[in-house]
């Protein structure tokens, strides 16, 4: 009897065991499954990390995406030595599932290597392409750029502003054109004065055009949009005692004088949803090419600073922003 009570226990425990045993190896199963990460390379412009600006807000959406454990990733910064072209092939031929280029300046070098690996899936900020493996984030930043365009003109003592952008590309002429029409809404009596510096990465340069736009042609308030040749000029218009607009990130903190505002493209935003999204629908993107703005909080104004609205202005200013949110306010933007 005993030796009977024996053997079922010893059977009881043995089944346990075995149920244990099974249940572990497939949480296993199930961890080892979750910790695969999706690998995403992105290839930076030209200037790269350090320009307060583009880039750095791009790789801080893939940190945050990173730090949440969904993601692993690698970077390029193009130069002489490893150009564009040869960052997209080594991303590609390491087979990384996914690939991000930032902006219409690395287009070209992106669609050449997207035609050699149709089966790799690429992502385009700043532009699009025809090509079916390369999906792409544009930003409305004309609406943006037109409520700086409001503030510099509440803003300007002398009616005379200035836009002052790194390179005359599709993007940048869509900010300058937001931002003339912004302007023109206040002030239609006021100048406009428009500067291309062709160079995103010359901190001299900026300097070197920004006071010839102030002491020269006479503006006092100046929109910039170029990388680390505008940081050079928000150094130079801060020391000239006029204002600013910066943008991409608050840039407040690198002309604490001189910054009324900066124009918002939430470029970290929009990339760390684009990502999300990518990895939800298992490596695929439900819509090729994505367009936001305003109504989408994807541009915008951070708070002001070195002004106070009137009660009129702020009105004014809300007024406009409501009208472009809904679309009673059409930005016209030309190539």
């Amino acid at each position: 009897m005993k030796t009977t009570m024996f053997i079922r226990l010893g059977l009881t425990m043995l089944l346990a065991l075995t149920l244990i045993m099974l249940v572990a190896c497939s949480t296993s199963s199930k961890t080892a499954t979750t910790d695969v990460k999706t690998r995403v390379g992105i290839v930076l412009t030209e200037v790269g990390l350090g320009d307060r600006s583009f880039n750095d807000a791009a790789f801080n959406g893939l940190v945050k995406a990173r730090d949440e454990k969904s993601i692993v990733f690698d970077y390029r910064e193009p130069s002489k030595e490893l150009t564009a072209e040869a960052s997209f092939e080594e991303f590609s031929k390491d087979k990384f599932d996914l690939i991000i280029g930032l902006s219409d300046t690395v287009k070209a070098d992106m669609e050449k290597v997207a035609a050699k690996y149709p089966d790799q899936q690429f992502l385009l900020i700043d532009s699009t392409s025809e090509l079916p493996n390369i999906a792409s984030i544009s930003f409305r930043a004309e609406e943006g750029s037109y409520l700086a365009g409001v503030i510099a003109a509440m803003a300007s003592k002398e009616k005379h502003v200035g836009f002052l952008g790194g390179m005359e590309i599709p993007v940048l002429k869509n900010f300058e054109q937001g931002f003339k029409q912004g302007v023109l809404a206040v002030n239609p009596e006021a100048a406009v004065d428009i500067v291309y510096a062709g160079d995103f990465g010359n901190a001299d340069l900026g300097k070197q055009l920004a006071e010839q736009m102030i002491q020269e042609k006479g503006a006092d308030v100046i929109y910039v949009a170029a990388g680390l040749t505008g940081v050079g000029a928000l150094n130079e218009i801060q020391s000239l005692g006029k204002y600013a607009i910066g943008v991409d990130t608050d840039q407040f903190f690198l002309a604490e004088k001189a910054i009324l505002t900066s124009m918002l493209k939430n470029v970290d935003v929009s990339i760390y949803n684009a990502v999300k999204s990518f990895i939800e629908n298992k490596h695929t993107f439900p819509k090729k090419e994505i367009v936001e703005g305003l109504a989408e909080n994807a541009v915008g104004l951070t708070a002001l600073h070195n002004i106070t609205l009137s009660d009129e202005q702020q009105r004014t200013f809300d007024d406009l922003k409501a009208k472009i949110s809904s679309g009673q306010i059409k930005i016209t933007v030309n190539p």
